[in-house]
């Protein structure tokens, strides 16, 4: 294997000349640059990446902490920050959580121990202190950390008001929220949003918790409706919890959108596959992602930012779970 000492014998210079080219530290002259090019070129000597992360205490490498790889919603996100990432020269590092928080912190120790140059997470059970104290640059993406941590989310208020709003419009008498889990901050402020609108409108609404999970969302929404049969409205917190909703109002006999109607919200691809596809709430995933990437990249190189708290828009896309507001006038 053609070592370091190689390069500098054929280069005619030291290796510490060598050491200064690689890692692009200290002056070198010109001619001694362009020697220790060419002698690299003819050996097809490549550097030895675990030496050059010990000695710059820099990997190249980007973490990406998920809290659950089998949502839809994750996968997109960890697209955008990749294609970012390898665009920059980083490598993205993925890791899923599991919402478990023991599987968190081992994962933040090990990016530590790996020398990360920064990271991006997307969840929210371990406590600021806990997260800042791994001293590496950081953005939070899609969940409110804390702290001085540049976070990336999009409108979830305003796109629950969007919901709520078009649910009223289409006709809807009765709207359930299955909300996402208490104390998440995205799922909260979806919460308040279905809220503002459901109290000032004057119709009736009920409230359950599904987490954003399918099994847990079409069992909710079986209680729900063995409950209150007159609901005719369903926002879900998310496309995945929109699914569960649906396959629970099939099983029980009801037709979507005639007998209920369902607004998803996140916008992934999968709510277009669904039969009837899937009304939702999209929010900008690939943007949100990239702009998390080139957020935490600045901050690693040391550039500035402008801002902190950067809120993205939420748009309502009408497909076949809800009816056209003209059907009801």
């Amino acid at each position: 294997m053609t070592t370091i000492r190689d390069v500098a014998k054929l280069a005619q210079v030291s290796v510490a000349t060598v050491s200064r080219v690689l890692n692009k530290k200290g002056y070198v002259s010109k001619q001694a640059e362009e020697a220790v090019g060419a002698a690299i070129k003819e050996l097809d000597f490549r550097p030895n990446a675990v030496a050059r992360t010990l000695y710059n205490k820099s990997s190249r490498m980007i973490g990406l902490i998920l809290p659950d790889i089998t949502n839809p919603f994750f996968p997109e996100l960890a697209r955008a920050v990749e294609d970012i990432a390898l665009t920059y020269g980083y490598t993205v590092v993925l890791c899923n959580a599991d919402e478990d928080i023991k599987k968190e912190r081992n994962y933040l120790e090990a990016l530590k121990q790996k020398y990360v140059d920064g990271i991006i997470i997307t969840t929210n059970q371990l406590s600021f202190s806990e997260v800042d104290e791994v001293g590496v640059p950081m953005v939070a993406l899609d969940r409110v950390i804390g702290g001085n941590i540049p976070t990336v989310v999009s409108s979830n208020k305003t796109g629950a008001e969007m919901a709520a709003t078009y649910l009223i419009e289409s006709g809807c008498k009765f709207i359930a929220h299955l909300r996402g889990p208490k104390g998440l901050p995205t799922a909260d402020d979806r919460l308040h949003g279905f809220r503002n609108v459901m109290d000032q409108s004057g119709v009736a609404s009920v409230v359950a918790e599904a987490d954003f999970h399918f099994e847990k969302s079409e069992q909710v929404t079986r209680e729900l409706l063995e409950q209150h049969p007159s609901i005719d409205g369903i926002f879900a917190s998310s496309d995945v919890t929109a699914a569960g909703a649906m396959k629970a109002v099939n099983r029980m006999g009801k037709r979507v959108p005639e007998d209920i109607q369902i607004i998803g919200f996140d916008g992934i691809p999968f709510g277009e596959m669904l039969v009837p596809s899937l009304t939702t709430i999209a929010q900008p995933i690939y943007e949100m992602g990239a702009t998390a990437a080139r957020l935490l990249i600045k901050l690693i190189e040391k550039k500035p930012i402008e801002g902190s708290y950067f809120e993205l828009s939420t748009n309502l896309i009408i497909r076949e779970t809800t009816k056209r507001k003209e059907e009801t006038e």
